[in-house]
């Protein structure tokens, strides 16, 4: 017996047909509430973007006509200050990252617990996270300066100091790493807050009933588990590592090592007034930060995701 299809009838064919222009008027609809934000990606992100790596394949002064000069611009990946901007800005990405991820991971383990007074805490760890980087950057250059620094008077009256908190390379760094643990870290603390209270209780109550302890409960239930948030943070804490700027070009201007990748592009950019250079430097910036962001969602990922 051979099966034949056959078109609805009854019923049936009355549905399809009216599934038919619903189904288009919904589809229309949908896409007419996309166009304004596809437009807005297109003109702000796509449209940049071609534009970038086309000028990096152009002499683009700052002002003045353009003209072709192939990958002569890519000339400076080579040189010496920006070398010195990878070594600066790498040694920061590594720092920060790692301070940035255990202060703020301490700070939800110990926000965890529904206590008395914990949202109080919260807030409180939160609110700096409300402040802009660059008002948090100068508000930290006014406590730092050696001048009139309130954290000198505070250890004068130690008897410790004066310190010269943005002098050298070293004290330049950590203090700029103070300022972005104060400004990111109770951010940090809320992501890792939410991936901790998505575990559930029961297997908790399952770990400890099986006879683990704090640490086995924390290497086999809580950090499998906070994976991928923990993907989340790290890709935002390396991206805006390798991309500073507000904080360094306000506390150092860029002075004793502490040139990044980004205020290279700006030196390119607006002081040598070399556009082609500047975006040359960008494009390679953003290709490591594609390849670092893929391999670092793919590492930390759990082997059946991958």
């Amino acid at each position: 017996m051979v099966a034949t299809l056959s078109r609805p009838t009854g019923p049936a064919r009355q549905i399809s047909r009216r599934a038919g222009p619903v189904g288009r008027a919904r589809r229309r609809l949908g896409l007419a509430y996309s166009a304004p934000m596809t437009v807005i990606v297109l003109l702000l992100f796509v449209l940049p973007l071609v534009l970038m790596f086309w000028m990096s394949f152009n002499h683009w002064p700052l002002l003045g006509a353009s003209s072709p000069n192939g990958v002569e611009n890519y000339s400076a990946l080579s040189d010496p200050l920006f070398l010195r901007a990878i070594r600066f800005t790498l040694v920061y990405t590594v720092v920060t990252t790692i301070v940035l991820s255990l202060i703020a991971f301490g700070l939800a383990l110990l926000m965890q617990e529904a206590r008395r007074g914990v949202g109080v805490f919260r807030t409180i760890y939160f609110l700096p996270a409300a402040v802009g980087l660059g008002s948090a950057s100068l508000l930290f250059y006014g406590l730092y300066n050696t001048g009139d620094s309130p954290l000198n008077s505070a250890l004068a009256d130690l008897g410790i100091g004066p310190v010269d908190w943005l002098g050298t390379n070293a004290s330049a760094l950590w203090s700029t790493i103070g300022t972005i643990t104060w400004r990111f870290a109770g951010f940090y603390m809320l992501i890792l807050l939410t991936g901790l209270q998505s575990i559930e209780p029961v297997l908790y109550e399952a770990a400890r009933t099986d006879g683990a302890g704090r640490w086995q409960t924390m290497r086999y239930v809580t950090l499998p588990l906070l994976r991928p948030t923990l993907a989340l943070m790290m890709v935002l804490s390396v991206t805006g590592s390798l991309l500073a700027f507000d904080q360094f070009f306000i506390m150092t201007g860029g002075r004793h090592d502490t040139t990044t990748v980004a205020i290279d592009i700006y030196r390119e950019a607006f002081l040598n007034q070399d556009l082609g250079r500047a975006c040359a430097i960008s494009v390679a910036v953003l290709a490591v930060l594609i390849v670092l962001n893929t391999v670092q969602m793919r590492l930390i990922r759990r082997p059946e995701d991958r």
